[in-house]
């Protein structure tokens, strides 16, 4: 399988790469809009700030190409920015429109005593249904390492794959038509990481 990761000249894209590395699957760096003629399957694992992703990927060509691959329902698996991208618009930046692939906003934590921002570090995934092939032989409540202080709120409550609790629960994963995308860092998750990549292999490249 031809795997490809995006590359819009910002994410940690040489952990993401080892870590497929890890499960067996190569990957090639996805930076021109020819590079997703030949690929099976795209990775997009984004960081950084909601508008300025969005700008890189307009400026570097990448924008158009990659909202072509969605809309025709490619294989998809979305890393933190990856993830929210895929909604309407973000708080972070006011006017800046997503990918809207799905309905909804990215919202930030709110202020509250006592809670940190960002939500920095080891959480629980609660599995909305733990039989879907991207949680085999998983845990009912995995944990995992999470960077970030916004989160998306998708309109179809049905998209939701995991929830994960902090100051209230919210979506940390959602699950699509040959799509998967995820807020937390499967490339920092030590084993639980590498088993959702492994199963997401299996299940986008079937």
């Amino acid at each position: 399988m031809n795997l490809g990761i995006l590359d819009y000249g910002a994410g940690n894209l040489r952990s993401v790469r080892n870590a497929f590395l890890a499960v067996q699957q190569p990957a090639t760096f996805v930076s021109a809009p020819e590079h997703f003629d030949a690929l099976d399957m795209l990775v997009f694992p984004g960081q950084g700030a909601f508008g300025d992703c969005v700008r890189q990927l307009k400026e570097t060509g990448l924008w158009a190409p990659l909202k072509k691959w969605l809309a025709e329902e490619r294989p998809y698996f979305g890393i933190c920015l990856g993830y929210q991208l895929l909604f309407e618009n973000g708080e972070e930046n006011p006017g800046v429109e997503g990918l809207a692939k799905f309905e909804g906003s990215v919202v930030r934590f709110p202020s509250q005593p006592g809670l940190k921002i960002p939500h920095m570090g080891w959480n629980k995934a609660r599995f909305t249904d733990p039989a879907h092939p991207a949680w085999k032989g998983m845990g009912e409540d995995e944990t995992f390492y999470f960077v970030h202080s916004y989160f998306p709120q998708p309109k179809d409550a049905s998209l939701a794959a995991c929830l994960t609790d902090y100051s209230g629960e919210f979506v940390s994963g959602i699950a699509a038509k040959n799509l998967l995308a995820v807020q937390f860092h499967p490339e920092k998750s030590q084993q639980a990481g590498l088993t959702l990549l492994k199963n997401a292999l299996e299940y986008l490249g079937r």
